[in-house]
């Protein structure tokens, strides 16, 4: 085998290269949902690709894919409308069941036909092939395929804000006692906790070993019907799972024993703030490769922002915050969705008039804003760019 060796269409290998297409894993490695309205709109367009006005001023007839490089930044580097990126690849998705993943040292070629154009990663004169080297570490292809986003912008979020419903931390498991009788622990402290009588905290095989910790479930109130929404709890750190309740049996006195009840005890780790008695653990979720492709909703949309993420002292929300927004999977929202977001329109006197008349301001567009997590009937969105402070109440529509 040569130092750089072309990999083409295999039945055996761990790669598929489809002409025309991304590279992409096995089906049953990987397993993205696709809806049918993506479907549809990547059918249509799969052999037009975008119209030549919808490129960016600069966008390069070739490139190199890098490591630090994301599907939302090399969309914006094409296109005028980053979310328009299904339709610049023209994803067959007839042929292709995960359009999701390309790779570092994969180069993009932009074939303009006529009035259109579309990103292929080969001229369309040759077979679509990607180099490899030898290499005796095994790596998940999952591991190294490009992100939507900038890792460390959302990986946080993708596993500390819960949304529950408002009994789900009332009968979780909750921290009673501390080591030492101090009141706050942090990473690497040992903690006591009780289990709900109908669920206690178990260590047998297949009962939960990780867990996260949580406090004060905050209620999300929608900004349009004062509805509540769910309940958002207040990510504190991580725990493992030492030893599991029991009963012991302890001499009683009178010659004989008693059971007495042990709490389970836990190990700390990761903690963003101190953990006390009362705090509520939970299973922490099977950790799973998230990826998506930014796009626009195949829905109308008109959601409100519900919350700044992290902080209810803060008023206005900047470039890489979270917001929390009042719609969620029950409303259609989807991880990869792009959103515009409008400002409130500010209501102001009209100093002209002679009566002083208040009057409100248009909404404007005030940036764009990507969705990367849902629970049912609220979002988080990671807010890509803005020209002024997002605040609550703020829209969010399709982009135009």
């Amino acid at each position: 085998m040569t130092a750089s060796t072309s990999v083409r269409r295999t039945a055996l290998g761990a790669l598929t290269i489809i002409a025309g297409a991304m590279l992409v894993m096995p089906v049953q490695a990987q397993n993205h949902p696709i809806s049918s309205g993506q479907r549809a709109t990547a059918q249509q367009v799969s052999e037009r690709g975008v119209p030549l006005e919808e490129l960016a001023p600069n966008a390069p007839d070739t490139y190199v894919v890098k490591r630090g490089d994301t599907l939302w930044g090399i969309s914006g580097m094409y296109l005028k409308r980053p979310w328009r990126w299904p339709e610049l690849w023209g994803m067959n998705l007839k042929a292709i069941p995960n359009p999701h993943l390309i790779f570092p040292g994969q180069t993009l070629y932009l074939e303009k036909d006529g009035a259109y154009a579309r990103l292929r990663t080969s001229r369309s004169s040759e077979p679509e092939t990607v180099r490899v080297s030898p290499r005796t570490r095994s790596d998940s292809l999952a591991d190294s395929a490009l992100p939507t986003l900038k890792p460390h912008l959302i990986e946080p979020f993708l596993v500390e804000p819960l949304v529950v419903d408002a009994q789900v931390l009332e009968h979780a498991p909750r921290v009673i006692a501390t080591t030492e009788e101090r009141v706050l622990m942090a990473s690497g402290d040992r903690v006591y906790v009780r289990g709900d009588a109908a669920s206690p905290m178990l260590a047998e095989a297949g009962e939960p070993r990780f867990y996260r910790v949580f406090r004060d479930a905050v209620a999300l109130k929608d900004p349009v019907s004062g509805a509540v929404l769910g309940y958002e709890a207040q990510y504190l750190g991580k725990a493992e799972l030492v030893r599991g309740e029991a009963f012991e049996e302890v001499p009683n006195g009178k010659g004989g024993y008693s059971a007495e009840y042990v709490p389970a005890t836990v190990t700390l780790s990761a903690t963003k703030e101190e953990v006390r008695a009362g705090d509520r653990l939970l299973p922490a979720p099977a950790r799973a490769f998230a990826n998506y492709i930014p796009r626009a909703p195949e829905l109308d949309v008109d959601a409100s922002v519900v919350s700044i993420y992290g902080s209810s002292s803060v008023t206005y929300a900047a470039q890489n915050q979270v917001v929390a927004i009042n719609k969620g999977a029950e409303d259609g929202i989807e991880a990869g969705y792009v959103l515009s977001l409008l400002t409130k329109g500010a209501r102001v006197k009209d100093s002209t008039d002679p009566s002083k008349a208040m009057i409100k301001l248009p909404s404007e567009i005030n940036g764009t804003a990507m969705v990367f997590r849902t629970f049912d009937r609220v979002s988080y969105a990671l807010i890509l760019e803005i020209r002024d402070g997002v605040r609550v109440g703020d829209r969010l529509v399709n982009p135009k």
